[in-house]
């Protein structure tokens, strides 16, 4: 692998800042559907330097950033990757298209027709086209053309392929073309260099645990540096496939968005509806269109990203989508915008269910425990899986009484919890059973159930959560989970009123 051409990928992006229009939200005024290439890497909040984050060098990124628009509140429905996936290719939330674990514990959709980006602008003439992996169930509901790679190739083999694979599906022919490229970093393991990269590593001594762990110690402070390692390395690939891109000289028909699929596989990120599983980075660059360079304050969701892809290729509608079009905020407009965004989580692998519903505004964030004061199996996973316990241990007994709260009580979750993210950006404060909140705590409360409504959520009857859970728990087999042939409750969980496509046309 060489190491990209950085300064004129980042050149090419910045000029093309200049060429933006950027109150132009009339697609028809373009002249041109635009290709659309979204890039997704695995496992990463923003951590990179456009957000912020010390220590990481992103210069690509930074540059699609500086080009397009960054969106600093953007949000995925649910912390696990095919969940996410899912989430974001149909434009619905877990529990409304089925996907609500992992596809490799043959967790899956509930039907095979649902309304998908791949199918709709395959239909409205796009070629359609993926690389890396897929991971969700059934994989034939999602009708790619061109696919390579299909493993998550965690080991990064051959990561050269991914740019290579992606200038050979865009010079393939004129029409446009939706290619999705979806690389394995920053996945565990956090691997510290591969094929040389990143050329300088970061080290233990160097850096600070993530501040939303809200714990110190040798090991996390190691585990943190390849966490950063990995970012590092992923830019390179991003500059490789920008460069792809560049060369096919598509660049400036080419709708590109970047995201991460959920946050870091660290403590309180990933399987966790806490702000560092949820929030992911999200740059959008739509040439042409978009008013470049804007920091977008609004609450946004990779459920968006669906309408978007929808206005941008002509394609038919579908209906029932909770999303909408980001396209009047790319544009530099200020719309009405949502004022509540919501989250959930049902579960991961057989061992970790503990479903849980999310409303944030602004300022508050009030999460639902829908098996509240009983052992959440997610966090002794977490805990256990990745981490030494005496050291863990150590850090927890160190740290300040109320993060020590904060650990304490998620083994074992109160029904609420509710964060004023002002002041409490990491949730570590639980207002929940303040007085001088209750205004707060009420209103956020009936805006999620009326959501919950509003989406059909089948958790909202009890005997649902508990049969899911005696389903899971029948996989058990001498104390271990093993993977079931199928599911049953695609069936009883299923909504009345699937989202359905309309008027698919091709030009």
């Amino acid at each position: 692998m060489t190491t990209p051409r950085i300064c004129v990928t980042t050149a090419t992006l910045i000029a093309l800042a200049a060429c933006s229009v950027p109150n132009q939200v009339d697609q028809s005024a373009l002249g041109v559907r635009p290709n659309i290439l979204l890039i997704v890497s695995e496992d990463n909040g923003p951590e990179i330097g456009a957000y912020g984050a010390p220590h990481v060098s992103t210069p690509n990124l930074d540059a699609l950033a500086a080009s397009g628009v960054l969106f600093q509140n953007a949000y995925v429905p649910q912390a696990g990757c095919s969940q996410s996936r899912a989430a974001f290719l149909t434009g619905l939330y877990p529990h409304q298209n089925g996907q609500i674990g992992l596809a490799t514990w043959k967790f899956g959709l509930y039907r095979g027709d649902t309304p998908n980006i791949v199918r709709s602008l395959k239909e409205a003439g796009y070629r359609t086209g993926i690389i890396g992996k897929l991971h969700i169930n059934p994989p034939e509901a999602f009708p790619f053309d061109f696919s390579k790679i299909p493993s998550a190739n965690f080991q990064r083999e051959d990561m050269g392929r991914y740019a290579a694979f992606a200038a050979e599906f865009m010079g393939q022919a004129e029409e446009p073309f939706f290619l999705s490229v979806n690389y394995p970093d920053a996945h565990r393991p956090f691997l510290t260099q591969v094929d040389g990269i990143p050329g300088r590593p970061l080290q233990a001594a160097n850096i600070e645990p993530l501040e939303y762990m809200g714990l110190d110690s040798p090991e996390l402070r190691e585990q943190t540096a390849d966490y950063y390692n990995s970012m590092n390395r992923l830019d390179t690939y991003v500059g490789d496939l920008l460069q792809a891109l560049f060369d096919s000289g598509k660049h400036e028909s080419t709708l590109v968005v970047y995201l991460g699929d959920h946050g870091a596989d660290l403590l309180r990120g990933k399987r966790t509806s806490y702000e560092g599983g949820v929030r992911v980075p999200l740059i959008v660059r739509w040439p042409g269109l978009q008013q470049a360079g804007q920091v977008r304050e609004e609450l946004v969701s990779t459920l968006d990203l669906m309408p978007t892809f929808l206005e941008a290729s002509a394609a038919g509608k579908v209906t029932g989508l909770p999303g909408r079009s980001l396209s009047p905020l790319l544009a530099g407009r200020t719309p009405p915008w949502r004022e509540y965004l919501f989250t959930e989580f049902h579960l991961h692998s057989n061992h970790n269910y503990f479903p849980q519903r999310t409303v944030r505004d602004q300022q508050y964030k009030l999460i639902r425990n829908l098996m509240p004061n009983t052992v959440n199996p997610g966090h002794a996973f977490t805990l256990g899986r990745f981490f030494s316990e005496g050291e863990l241990q150590e850090a927890v007994s160190r740290a300040p009484q109320r993060v020590r709260t904060a650990y304490h009580a998620m083994g074992r979750p109160p029904e609420y919890e509710l964060y004023d993210l002002t002041v409490d950006p990491h949730e570590f404060n639980n207002l929940a059973s303040d007085p001088a909140y209750d205004d707060t705590f009420e209103r956020l409360k009936a805006r999620l159930h009326q959501w919950r409504e509003e989406t059909e959520d089948p958790f909202l009857d009890p005997a649902n959560t508990a049969r899911l859970k005696a389903e899971i728990e029948s996989t058990r087999e001498n104390g271990e989970y093993v993977r079931p042939e199928g599911w049953s409750y695609t069936a009883y969980l299923a909504p009345s009123k699937p989202a359905s496509a309309e008027g698919r046309r091709a030009p």
